[in-house]
């Protein structure tokens, strides 16, 4: 990654800080391998479809291949999907059902597109108004490349949802500038795809909104959320994804990043941790195991739901035991057990 435009260090925002464990005090070195031995994957807490982070998929994410392939890869949100619901997992991955666009994700996608745009002007010239004003001519650049988003405001005759939709977008950009000043940011990286092929094969992707290399060589990962920050005890979930990220850059590029931060838009809040090495190795692991897990899966086609509150938001209900209906016929070939 670029480091010809370090960031220039900027005044203390709103920050929660999520302390390391104890037990990551003493960190093994960075270039220690991790075990062969998987640990079994706990559910990752997740925010409702409210506060969709806005991410499109990966280049060649296994989600946006034919219907019928087995999974070739693991990002963050599908290792997120498989914890919360197995049966999910493969609806997405494998069935590639459809999913009706939501106003709270399209929402949050805009915004993302907005705050990577703004950095292409000069840095003076970053200011609330001047990100404001970016959020129709980027919603048209949306529509033209999904136009299924129309459908969002099909039945707005006079227009007044779309309105008040638009108005929550901006005051959501409006809301960044009170959590970080980008007048004094040059970011090395915006919206980075990074993939990397662990020993074991299996290989990681996802797409990174920014990514910050200070003058001295510390990298910060940051991520944009639109939803509200997390209660103190889901903390560790939410930054499942920022520590699935940070493994990547280190796998990469030998280099633990310095500082994982998420900014939460719609609670007005940062939170930040700084990893260590340990910390990447026991997300390895816990990525193996899940790896495992899904392969497991996809050779028995024996994909389980687990039902939470989250199924109340989710587009397939109709296919879902849990809900009566009936999943679509396996695509994939089954191994017999045993």
């Amino acid at each position: 990654m670029s480091t010809s435009q370090p960031p220039v260090p900027e005044g203390p925002p709103r920050t929660v800080e999520v302390p390391a464990p104890a037990a990551e005090a003493h960190p093994p070195a960075a270039g220690v391998p991790p075990t062969a031995a998987g640990v079994p994957p706990q559910p990752v807490p997740v925010d409702a479809p409210g506060s969709a982070d806005g991410h499109p998929a990966p280049p060649e994410d296994p989600s946006s291949a034919p219907a019928g392939r087995p999974p070739m890869s693991l990002s963050p949100s599908r290792a997120s999907d498989f914890m919360q619901c197995p049966l999910l997992y493969r609806f997405r991955v494998i069935d590639r059902l459809p999913e009706k666009p939501s106003e709270a994700a399209t929402r949050g996608t805009l915004v993302h597109a907005v705050l990577e745009r703004l950095f292409d002007a000069p840095a003076a010239e970053r200011t609330p108004p001047r990100a404001k004003s970016l959020v129709p001519g980027q919603w048209e650049r949306l529509l033209e490349s999904r136009p299924e988003l129309g459908e969002l405001f099909a039945q707005d005759e006079g227009g007044e949802r779309l309105a008040r939709w638009m108005s929550e977008a901006e005051a959501l950009v409006e809301r960044w500038f009170s959590l970080e000043d980008p007048t004094r940011l040059e970011p090395a990286e915006r919206e980075l795809f990074v993939e990397t092929e662990l020993e074991s094969g299996l290989r990681l992707r996802g797409v990174i909104d920014r990514v910050d290399v200070a003058p001295t060589g510390e990298v910060r990962i940051v991520d944009y959320k639109t939803g509200k920050a997390p209660r103190p005890e889901y903390s560790e979930g939410a930054l499942f994804q920022m520590k699935f990220y940070a493994l990547v850059i280190w796998r990469l590029k030998g280099v633990v990043p310095r500082r994982l931060q998420l900014v939460y838009l719609g609670s007005g809040e940062v939170l930040t941790y700084d990893p260590v090495a340990a910390d990447l190795e026991r997300v390895e692991r816990r990525l193996l195991a899940l790896w495992d897990a899904i392969m497991r899966a996809t050779e028995s086609g024996d994909w389980r739901p687990r039902p939470t509150k989250l199924c109340g938001w989710c587009d397939h209900q109709a296919v879902c035991p849990e809900f009566g209906g009936t999943p679509p016929v396996y695509p994939l070939p089954v191994v017999p057990a045993g």
